[in-house]
């Protein structure tokens, strides 16, 4: 670009819609030339179809979302620079937008977490400084969950500082699906917070394998049995029966998981259980283990993220466990095969019924 070169941005009140301006520069050695262009972008006022954006290792996800809306995901610019950096730029104008940014953060074999939760921090604060009305993160996955309390002196409530660096680039709400602990998720933030589960969706899966076989839902520790009762009360919301629950014992230390005794009635029963994650496989194939000893006839296993790392193949095929149903909230570090025992139910609709809950839609509804 010539160093010489000026340019003059013309701004015009207008009422909303607003316009975003593109500056053109003209040489002074061009006299009589317009300098001053401006191309005007139509920006509907707040209840305008809010802008979707997908971050890299999300979009196949945000594709999924944006689909079931209807919308188009938003274009940005990635750039990768050769000493590690990265760049991340809307491409159309977002002032006076509504915004929403998915990014699921689960480490991969091309991203880590801490490259996702930086990429995602940046943009989030890239669209408040490009004058959004507001920014909505949605995370599939979000991580650090676990880290929500101090398990020993001087530990990190990683949680609580992931929400705070959130908050501090600009995130005006925060929706995540199956926190580790839905309480210490909504204590973290100090922004808006939407907790979504998937009970709904596998309870509709199950029924038809269920039948009308007696059913108890099975938290694999002490520690998960408010989740139990809140799918307990999506299955009666969907079947009209509210069956009986039971939990694991479990104790955890340096690594190692131990206790078998099983609180609760097992016996000629279809066992659920129910966790928001798999990492290992040791909790999960522990209390498959457990219920069929204790006389159950089925075991299903239900469980939000599906990250299946290093020792989880032996799920695949352990005949304590019949069927084992995890969302497509991440991209699991080792893929199930074909013929396993791993089903994928999709989440994209939970996080399409989030979006949809902004003006756009519900006006658009309270109108017809």
């Amino acid at each position: 670009m010539c160093h010489r070169s000026r340019c003059v941005l013309k701004r015009e009140r207008v009422n909303i819609p607003q316009s975003a301006y593109i500056r053109q520069t003209v040489p002074d050695s061009e006299p009589g030339a317009v300098i001053d262009q401006y191309q005007e972008v139509v920006v509907k006022e707040r209840d305008s179809k809010p802008v979707l954006f997908a971050l890299e290792a999300s979009r196949d996800f945000g594709a999924r979302v944006a689909s079931l809306l209807g919308l188009e995901l938003a274009s940005q610019e990635d750039r990768h620079f050769e000493d590690g950096e990265h760049k991340t730029r809307p491409v159309l104008p977002v002032r006076n937008r509504d915004t929403y940014i998915l990014h699921s953060l689960f480490g991969d074999d091309q991203f880590s977490v801490h490259d996702k939760l930086c990429r995602l921090l940046f943009f989030v604060a890239t669209l408040r400084d490009a004058g959004a009305s507001s920014v909505t993160v949605l995370m599939p996955y979000l991580a650090y969950g676990r880290k929500d309390r101090r398990s020993k002196p001087n530990d990190p409530v990683t949680t609580r500082y992931v929400a705070q660096l959130l908050e501090a680039m600009g995130a005006d709400r925060v929706v995540a699906l199956e926190a580790h602990n839905q309480a210490a998720f909504d204590n973290a933030f100090r922004c808006r917070t939407e907790h979504l589960e998937a009970h709904g969706l596998f309870v509709s899966e199950l029924t038809t394998l269920v039948d009308s076989a007696p059913v108890v839902i099975v938290s694999p520790d002490s520690g998960g049995t408010k989740r139990v009762d809140r799918f307990r009360d999506a299955w009666a919301a969907e079947t009209g029966s509210q069956p009986p629950t039971a939990f694991l014992e479990k104790h955890r230390s340096e690594g190692v998981v131990s206790g078998d005794a099983v609180i609760g009635d097992l016996e000629g029963r279809v066992a659920i259980i129910v966790d928001d994650m798999v990492a290992g496989g040791t909790t999960l194939l522990r209390a498959a283990q457990s219920c069929k000893a204790k006389g159950a006839t089925k075991v299903y296993g239900v469980v939000t993220h599906g990250l299946f790392g290093p020792g989880s193949e032996r799920l695949y095929s352990a005949p304590e466990l019949d069927l084992l149903l995890v969302s497509d909230s991440v991209k699991p570090m080792q893929t199930p095969p074909t013929g396993s025992r791993v089903k994928v139910v999709s989440v994209a609709s939970l996080f399409a019924g989030a979006i949809g809950r902004h003006p756009f839609w519900t006006n658009a509804a309270g109108g017809q």
